[in-house]
């Protein structure tokens, strides 16, 4: 089966499917050009290829250079347009690479040839500066083992209609970055769309306009290099009709100011993730006027795995202890995949965590926020960050309430997908699990069976997925709307490929088997690739609480479809 790329990662990555076998310096062949470079080529890299890759390093995928050392430019240039095919055609060095990443990218033809060349040229400049040799691939004739219960087929299937489209961010693909959606608190049917490149829209009926650009609004905001980089996420306070408080989280470049947490200056800072309060002067108002405050910022090492996701339990009512306390997660940084295990996985880090807060209180360590009293490591002694919840998590991409329960949707490194059912103080595992299995301290890709006698104190997954289903999920919610064949599921999704999954729901979280919904529109059968056009779909499930509607958004049209109705098909 063809696997597809867990994440967008570089568009030269593909290229090492082809590579040599050989560890040492070899001579460019015969028709490789690449002997110069610009600062466009650079940029281009930075853009498409770090949040992934180095030249040097082993990260998420393989590493870069040396790559135009062993393939010329015509056919780097071709494999990045068509990667697909070494797979297909059953090229041995790229079945190999497959096996170990379980990961091609997508196609990356919307690249122009020049800007390609441009790229290629600076790994080639890249290459010969710092002499690096091209990396050594062993053919592996196994079999791509499944670690997990395969994805159950259903007959279960949902309509998609149109709802509205969010306009362009930019130009070039993907066109929009839309990540989140939040329904207004007044609950009059107002919906807020999220775009990672700074943008807040508001969509009243059907039109669509600006709320608030953070572009205009924040010094040294960025929205690249990273898939992640840029507008997180944005939650209103459960008070806001009468605070007109909203909590965003974003990105800026590395500046100067100083973090709340940070780490040996001997280590690079790629980002600062930050946690802003913005009060608006008018609740109601279809524009944002007010003022903002900073109540956390956080270094990170790498452009990947930063602040995704926050969020209030919605299910509690003024008076409880757990109401108007925000909830953060924050992914390990990249840390991991950048070679400093040690700066997650621990008390002592903010990175790889859930954190909760009170954002109107004081009590942490900068003042700006505070940390409540009930917190599972409020009274440890030391110097350890009594804002966790719960910790050891990869990127707790998404995280979403349903009666009291939190869960937390974790995109996995190279075998597993998770949904994670949150627990006061509960230890998730990364960087020594992933999934049920056991994680090699030498190679991340390598997973082993857990024995008993290493078994540790941490929390296993609700809900996991192998690879050879999808790459990375797409956190989703239980929905208690009216479509009654939906009710009391979990759904969620793939980000890349697109696919639709649910887990079936009940007090005793007894089923933790993931079935797949299929998608129809019009009643006949298709999927979002053909929908938005695109092999790397890049969905995001929303609902609206209040209204009990089920959207789906891609990034890649910028379309929200909203879910119309679910029915089983009678069996042929």
């Amino acid at each position: 089966m063809t696997l597809i790329l867990r994440s967008v990662c570089c568009i030269t990555a593909a290229s090492f499917l082809l590579l040599n076998c050989a560890g040492r310096k070899q001579s460019a062949p015969a028709g490789n050009q690449l002997t110069t470079t610009d600062s466009k080529g650079e940029e281009l890299f930075t853009t498409h290829c770090v949040s992934c890759h180095t030249m040097e390093q082993e990260e998420i995928g393989p590493r870069l250079g040396g790559v135009t050392n062993v393939l010329s430019e015509k056919e780097l240039i071709a494999f990045i347009k068509n990667p697909n095919h070494a797979i297909e055609s059953g090229n041995a060095r790229a079945v190999s690479l497959s096996k170990r990443y379980k990961m091609i990218m997508p196609p990356f033809d919307f690249l122009k040839d020049e800007e390609i060349r441009s790229i290629l040229g600076y790994i080639a400049s890249e290459t010969k500066a710092h002499n690096i040799a091209p990396l050594e691939v062993k053919i592996d004739t196994a079999s791509n083992a499944r670690l997990a219960q395969p994805v159950i087929k259903t007959r279960l299937r949902i309509e998609v209609e149109d709802f509205v489209t969010i306009p362009p961010s930019s130009d070039k693909m993907p066109r929009t970055r839309i990540a989140n959606m939040r329904p207004h608190p007044s609950q009059d049917g107002t919906l807020y769309v999220s775009d990672q490149r700074g943008l807040i829209y508001r969509i009243s009926g059907k039109d669509v306009s600006t709320f608030v650009d953070l572009r205009s609004e924040v010094e040294n905001f960025v929205n690249e290099p990273g898939l992640g980089t840029g507008l997180g996420s944005f939650a209103f306070h459960p008070d806001y009709l009468n605070n007109g408080l909203i909590y965003i989280t974003h990105t800026e470049a590395p500046k100067g100011k100083p973090a709340d947490y940070s780490y040996s200056d001997t280590i690079k800072v790629a980002l600062q993730w930050v946690v802003s309060e913005w009060k608006v002067d008018d609740v109601k108002s279809p524009v944002f006027k007010g003022k903002r405050r900073e109540l956390l910022r956080i270094n990170v090492p790498n452009v990947v795995h930063g602040t995704q996701d926050i969020g209030f339990n919605p299910d509690v009512a003024k008076g409880d202890k757990d109401y108007g306390l925000l909830y953060i997660g924050t992914g390990d940084g990249g840390s991991t995949i950048s070679k400093y295990p040690q700066l997650c996985h621990s008390l002592y880090s903010l990175l790889g965590t859930i954190i909760r807060i009170d954002p109107l209180g004081s009590n942490s360590r900068n003042g700006h926020y505070g940390i409540p009293a009930d917190n599972p490591f409020v009274n440890e002694k030391g110097d350890i960050y009594k804002e966790i919840y719960a910790y050891g998590f990869r990127n707790p991409h998404r995280l979403a309430w349903h009666n009291g329960t939190l869960f937390s949707a974790e995109v996995g490194e190279s075998n597993f997908e998770e949904v994670n059912v949150i627990t006061k103080g509960g230890d998730y595992g990364w960087n020594v699990r992933e999934g049920n299995y056991g994680i090699s301290s030498k190679d991340l890709k390598n997973v082993y069976p857990v024995p008993a006698t290493e078994t540790g104190k941490f929390e296993k997954p609700f809900l996991q997925y192998d690879h050879i289903d999808g790459n990375a999920i797409s956190g989703g919610y239980v929905y208690e709307g009216p479509i009654a064949a939906l009710k009391d599921k979990y759904i969620f999704g793939d980000i890349v490929n697109g696919r639709i999954f649910y887990a079936n729901i009940d007090s005793r979280l007894s089923d933790q088997s993931v079935y797949e919904l299929m998608i129809a529109r019009d009643g006949k059968d298709t999927n979002l690739i053909e929908m938005s056009g695109s092999k790397r779909v890049d969905i995001r499930i929303e609902y609206n609480r209040y209204t009990k509607e089920l959207y789906v958004m891609t990034k890649s049209d910028g379309r929200i479809r909203r879910v119309s109705k679910a029915y089983t098909l009678n069996q042929p």
